[in-house]
């Protein structure tokens, strides 16, 4: 009688020590699987469906904006639609549809993305990390032209790549920071260009009360040949998101970058925020589980 007692209570403190253990991780470094431009390190919860509408309108000043198209919102660099759902709390998986805004458009996009350490409160893990992977490939009619990027003389051209090592800390209710190593390779670019490409991001949300947050993100690409000088411009992004309850997460962004995915707004961003070539935009994503 004694040894049952004993190892029913020994049970009962392994389960109490596991709750505990699971109350100690930090919760919602990110209130979002993305920032902006950038992902965060968040993942969606196992069983979970993310249903997800991304909009980026045209140019708010400059030559292309103004009264003349409604300061952008007449038109539309890139539209996305899609779902994400956790296999485990941990492990993510997506499939979109983009418009598209660089030279390789009507883009379908795979993601995957593995959280594989996770920040505590009392330290032991200072910081959450996860790694990022999308496959995109255009469905874009091909050119009978030869030598334009659309030519797709092999299938193998019309897919590009990102992989991405992420790192965030949430230093207290109201600031979280992260931090981001990228490689992108595109199979077939232009002759003066270069199919891969590096880059660092950085991203941060402040937050303001209990559902609405500051949120901004940034990227550097290091090529020889890819600065303002030649036309392109490091993506940066400024927003107000909220969270209205019910697995509902809104937000309103404005951004120099044209495209929404990896693959496409990291490598073809030639929008300049001080010639006033930013835009609006926005993201609605509503969580289901199934």
């Amino acid at each position: 009688m004694k040894r049952n007692i004993f190892l029913l209570l020994l049970l009962v403190s392994f389960g109490l020590i596991g709750q505990a253990q699971e109350k100690e991780k930090v919760y919602q470094t990110f209130k979002d699987t993305r920032v902006i431009n950038a992902h965060s390190t968040e993942t969606l919860k196992a069983g979970l469906l993310d249903f997800r509408i991304g909009h980026r309108f045209g140019d708010f000043g400059g030559d292309g904006g103004g009264w003349e198209t409604f300061f952008g919102l007449e038109n539309a660099t890139d539209v996305m639609i899609g779902f994400e759902y956790g296999l485990t709390n941990n492990v993510m998986i997506g499939i979109n549809r983009a418009k598209g805004s660089g030279p390789l458009k009507q883009n379908l996009n795979g993601i995957a993305k593995i959280r594989f350490a996770e920040q505590d409160m009392d330290n032991t893990i200072p910081f959450s990390l996860a790694v990022l992977g999308i496959a995109s490939a255009s469905t874009m009619p091909r050119s009978n032209t030869e030598g334009v990027i659309n030519f797709f003389e092999k299938t193998a051209h019309r897919l590009s790549y990102h992989a991405e090592l992420i790192a965030s800390r949430k230093f207290s209710n109201y600031f979280s920071l992260q931090l981001s190593g990228a490689w992108t390779y595109r199979n077939i670019v232009p002759s003066s260009d270069k199919n891969d490409l590096v880059s660092i991001g950085m991203a941060s949300r402040i937050q303001l009360s209990k559902s609405i947050g500051i949120v901004m993100d940034g990227r550097i690409v290091f090529s020889d040949i890819r600065n303002s000088d030649t036309g392109f411009y490091a993506p940066v992004g400024i927003g107000l998101e909220w969270e209205t309850g019910g697995g509902h997460v809104f937000q309103m962004n404005f951004t120099n970058a044209t495209g929404i995915e990896q693959t496409d707004y990291i490598p073809y961003t030639t929008s300049n925020w001080l010639d006033g070539e930013f835009r609006f935009g926005f993201t609605i994503a509503r969580q289901f589980r199934i």
